[in-house]
Parts: structure tokens; C-alpha cells; sequence
């Protein structure tokens, strides 16, 4: 009897199987003492080593990469996305001061490419190894008719770790402290609907052209993968008191910096203290947006924030110069009257 099959149907579990052991190499070279299991199972097994904590306190977070992932689509290039996915994970538990241990990663699809799904997984093991986190396991899931040929999504979920009484949360900010910012390496993950609207939809270039000025073509620049803070924060919490810490990512710097600053509280931030990456000028003149948009939309260059009070501050910035860190002091926290805005950029 000849009848419909699950692969007749669209799902082809043989290429599952082959991606799971193009992968299992992969998995192995971003994990951690801690992982007890490796990738294959129903679960992922990590003992947590409870001697090192006195009262610890686990941090999660999930996000995507977001229409990025179109740029991968038009260039037929994987191996960056995956990086993306772990750092937007990894660096929002960075800002509660955890440090990341395990990540675990969902990849969807119409028609499943072992190749290309492993092109993605090892940019995820390369971003894992690089927050030196593990990646102890995720879900492949093959949906035939529900995605375009050749596409597909991400989602990426991290556990952290952090001492209750180490937990940087911003409630210690004041007025005098400084604000510093960390260089981004271009849009991150974030920006890319109005980014594609500009490039590709007002200016009618296509991911290989080569703008003036540009050392790579327009697809390359916009698939740089975003930065990872990880070993950064680290460094820097083993010298200094971290007041708070914020990941600049949809909303720009005017939307998350108040995420993490007291209701008495506003920063004032210099724009001449940074110079701003060609990529953010091309689109804000290709697009004519307006200086404001441009900073509730994009990072404009600045991929985190640090407040530290005004006598850390210079050390501060001379540590992240050692760590070859391009920083920036970009202002400094004042006393918020009333119902003033809690970022004010001049």
C-alpha cells in the first residue's frame, strides 16, 4: 500500500536527523564544565554548583533576530545570524550583572536545509563561546506552507546567574554620575524594518551594492553581527561598582536608559561625545529621518550604557581602553523635575 507519507507532506525527518549530527560537534565546542548531557536529548541536564553562590538569583531572557534575518535571506549567507540571536539574549541578562551559563535556541522552517540550519547553529555556538555560555540544546521545527522557500526564524533563550546582593539594578544611580557608552558595531538587531524601507524600497539598491565610502557592500555592512559585552562587564566588575547597565537595542538610547534610572533622575547626553558609523548617517539621509527617530529606532553607535559614579569614571574608561573597548564618556545623570523626559540628548 503506497499512501501519503510525512515526507510526501512536507516534513522530512531524515534531514532532521542529519542536521541533529552535523550539529552535535558544534554543540560540544560551546559548552560548559556544568552541562551534563549533550545535545540529542528530551531535556538539557546543567548542575549548578551551589557552593560558588550564597544566595543565588537566576536571570532569563528571550529574543529574536528579528527582519535581519532578510538580509541573510538575500545574501544566502547564515553563519552571522546566529551570533545575533545569542547576543541579544546574553546582553540583556549582562545588565542585571549575571553572568550567562546556558542557551538554548529555536530554529523554524518551511522546508528544512540541514546545511544552512548548520550554518546557523554555528554562528550561535561561535556567539555562546564568545559570552562563554553553553549551548546545551534547542528545537528544529519544519512547518511546510507556513514560511517562504528558503526562510525561516530564530528565537534564542539564556539562563544567567548573579548574587542577590550583587544584582546591579540602577537603584543606586544620583545625580552626578557619569554615563558611558560602549561603541556598537553597527544597527545590532534592531532597526532593520526602517533600515530595508530606506535601502532597498526608497534608495532601490540591492544587498550587493556598494554605496561610496563603503568598504564592504550594503548587505555585508547591514549583516555585521552585533556585539557581545559579556567579557567586557565582567572585566570591569571585578575593579569597579557598576551603578547600571543598560542594553541600547529597539528605542535607542532615549527609551532604555530610563529603564534603569531612578524617578528623580534624568541623563543628559552629549551626541558630539561619539562620532555616529557611516551606516546610521546613509540611512538617516536616504531615508530623511528625522534626528529623533533616528535615536528612538536605532543604537546610533552606542550598543550599551554604563553609569558609574564621577570618581570611578576616568578609571573606568582607561580599564575599557586596556580591554581594547571603544568607550566613550557621553554624560553624566542629573535631578529630574517634575515630569521631565528622563533622557535629554544635546
Amino acid at each position: 500500500m503506497s499512501g501519503i507519507t510525512y515526507k510526501k507532506a512536507g516534513v522530512n525527518i531524515d534531514e532532521g536527523e542529519r542536521l541533529v549530527n552535523l550539529i552535535k560537534p558544534i554543540a560540544r565546542a560551546a559548552s560548559r564544565p556544568e552541562v551534563m548531557a549533550g545535545i540529542g536529548g528530551f531535556g538539557a541536564l546543567f548542575s549548578l554548583n551551589l557552593k560558588k553562590y550564597k544566595n543565588p538569583v537566576l536571570v532569563s531572557s528571550t529574543d529574536g533576530v528579528g527582519t535581519k534575518l532578510k538580509i541573510a535571506f538575500m545574501l544566502n549567507r547564515h553563519d552571522t545570524v546566529g551570533i545575533d540571536l545569542v547576543a541579544m539574549g546574553v546582553n540583556d541578562v549582562l545588565v542585571s550583572g549575571a553572568e550567562p551559563l546556558f542557551f538554548l535556541d529555536y530554529f523554524a522552517t518551511g522546508k528544512l536545509n540541514a546545511k544552512d540550519a548548520a550554518a546557523v547553529i554555528k554562528g550561535i555556538a561561535k556567539g555562546c563561546k564568545e559570552a562563554e555560555c553553553a549551548l546545551v540544546g534547542g528545537e528544529t521545527a519544519e512547518m511546510p506552507g507556513f514560511y517562504k522557500d528558503g526562510e525561516y526564524d530564530l528565537a534564542g533563550f539564556v539562563v544567567g546567574i548573579v548574587e542577590k546582593d550583587k544584582i546591579i539594578d540602577g537603584s543606586g544611580i544620583k545625580p552626578g554620575d557619569k554615563i558611558i557608552g560602549l561603541a556598537s558595531s553597527g544597527l545590532h538587531s534592531n532597526g532593520y524594518s526602517l533600515a530595508r524601507k530606506v535601502i532597498f524600497d526608497k534608495l532601490k539598491l540591492n544587498a550587493k551594492s556598494k554605496p561610496a565610502g563603503f568598504k564592504k557592500n550594503i548587505g555585508e555592512e547591514l549583516l555585521t553581527p552585533t556585539r557581545i559585552y559579556v567579557k567586557t562587564i565582567k572585566a570591569l566588575q571585578k575593579d569597579f561598582s557598576l551603578k547600571g547597565i543598560a542594553h541600547i537595542t529597539g528605542g535607542g538610547l532615549i527609551e532604555n536608559i530610563p529603564r534603569i534610572l531612578p524617578d528623580k533622575c534624568k541623563a543628559v547626553i552629549a551626541k558630539k561625545r561619539w562620532k555616529m558609523p557611516a551606516i546610521f548617517k546613509f540611512i538617516q539621509e536616504g531615508g530623511k529621518i528625522a534626528e529623533k527617530e533616528m535615536l528612538r529606532t536605532f543604537n546610533c553607535g552606542i550598543g550599551m550604557v554604563i553609569i558609574v559614579s564621577k570618581k570611578d569614571s576616568d578609571r573606568v574608561v582607561r580599564k575599557l581602553k586596556t580591554l581594547k573597548e571603544k568607550a566613550f564618556l557621553i554624560g553624566e545623570i542629573e535631578k529630574r523635575n517634575g515630569k521631565e523626559e528622563q533622557v535629554s540628548i544635546i
